[in-house]
């Protein structure tokens, strides 16, 4: 039995920091990440390159008060009807992405694209300056069943982006279905991050015996067989399949309410989630491609040279974070968590 794995450091290709007090509060929960595609859905969104430097200002002033920390905050723009070629002229100097959010497709959308069509000349020239496309991969279309607008949004939206803009890269971010699985793989230009709380959940462990508010996520977890489709995508050896949290924090009032808002906040125990799954499967050797080169390899970076040791143990006590705006509950897989990350800052002790 192994008890201990040092692995090149991890990026996470998918993370919500928020701002403000909560921004304060979380960063340090990323702290074992070398690097995370940051998402632009603040209110106000980020939506011009002057936005993304002082966002990206306020992010390391949080990362600061970890003494010791080194964190590079990759930015992205969010997209709107509103942007140009030029818009992407601009941020492709601050930028290593821009987000394509369906509008009301999920928290903070309500600024996102409604004409994606009309969206082709500013996707054409993100393919000139080789800035990747992240997108939200759901319909909003309320007539779709919502476990559902995942696949059909491979149908509807795209496929006709692929063909539109074949030079374009894309990440289908999140991915939750055995059917985004298998059209990443035929697609070219195209990558998808996976969720630690996708891998380990799915709709039962939403709904089944009551209704789990900290489970509730969009896309909203699948079925069972779906939620296999991606263990295998994650711990095979195809290189379209690398880690992005999506990790969300939310105040345990937002998350509680009568309309709780959807989003897991897993990112101080996501080392430690893929670390049980790796190894539950036989696979904790792969743990490294998907977690620290994959990711990078598609966004033409260059691997940590640092490592990082995960070490097995007690399980880790799953302690809420506070914030001036109240607690944020970390995410529960349903099993103990007795990796962790050696020194973790993300951890803090726990």
């Amino acid at each position: 039995m192994t008890d201990t794995l040092t692995i090149r450091r991890p990026d996470d290709y998918h993370l919500h920091l928020r701002d403000g007090a909560i921004l304060a509060a979380v960063t340090k929960g990323s702290l074992d990440f070398g690097r995370a595609i940051i998402m632009p859905n603040l209110v106000p969104p980020v939506v011009d390159a002057a936005m993304v430097r002082a966002y990206r200002a306020r992010i390391m002033d949080a990362v600061s008060l970890t003494p010791g920390a080194s964190f590079e905050p990759l930015m992205t723009l969010y997209l709107t009807d509103d942007t140009t070629p030029a818009t992407i002229d601009a941020a492709a100097e601050v930028c290593t992405a821009a987000k394509l959010y369906p509008a009301h497709a999920t928290t903070n959308s309500a600024s996102g694209v409604n004409d994606i069509d009309a969206l082709t000349p500013v996707l054409e020239r993100m393919a000139e300056r080789g800035m990747v496309l992240c997108i939200h991969g759901e319909v909003t279309d309320h007539s779709v069943d919502i476990f559902d607008r995942e696949a059909v949004f491979l149908e509807r939206v795209l496929a006709p982006i692929r063909s539109r803009v074949p030079g374009l890269k894309i990440v289908l971010e999140h991915v939750s279905t055995r059917a985004a699985v298998a059209f990443v793989k035929e697609a070219p230009n195209m990558a998808a991050t996976i969720t630690a709380h996708h891998l380990v959940i799915d709709r039962n462990d939403l709904l089944a015996g009551g209704i789990r508010p900290h489970n509730y996520c969009l896309p909203i977890v699948k079925r069972r067989e779906d939620r296999e489709a991606l263990v295998a995508a994650a711990t095979g050896d195809d290189d379209r399949f690398f880690f992005g949290s999506d990790s969300a924090p939310h105040t345990d009032m937002k998350k509680l309410g009568c309309c709780g808002a959807a989003g897991c906040f897993t990112a101080p125990v996501a080392m430690g989630i893929l670390a049980h799954l790796f190894e539950n499967k036989g696979r904790l050797g792969t743990l490294e491609a998907f977690a620290s080169t994959r990711g990078a390899a598609f966004y033409g970076l260059a691997p940590h040279d640092d490592t990082i040791t995960l070490v097995k143990g007690d399980p880790v006590a799953l302690e809420p974070i506070a914030t001036p705006d109240g607690p944020i509950t970390l995410f529960n897989p349903g099993f103990p968590i007795t990796w962790r990350v050696e020194n973790s800052p993300a951890l803090d002790g726990r």
